[in-house]
């Protein structure tokens, strides 16, 4: 049986771009909709 170490750093930077790479999209995507919603029905 292994055991694991703790996360080195650049994990754990590698997971902060990752995530960042997934967030922003989907962050600008929902306010873009959002604000075509409000010319919609505004």
């Amino acid at each position: 049986m292994s055991t694991q170490a703790a996360p080195k750093s650049s994990n754990k930077v590698l997971m902060a771009i990752f995530w960042l790479y997934v967030l922003v999209p989907l962050v600008w995507g929902v306010t873009n909709t959002l604000t075509q919603a409000m010319k919609l029905f505004g």
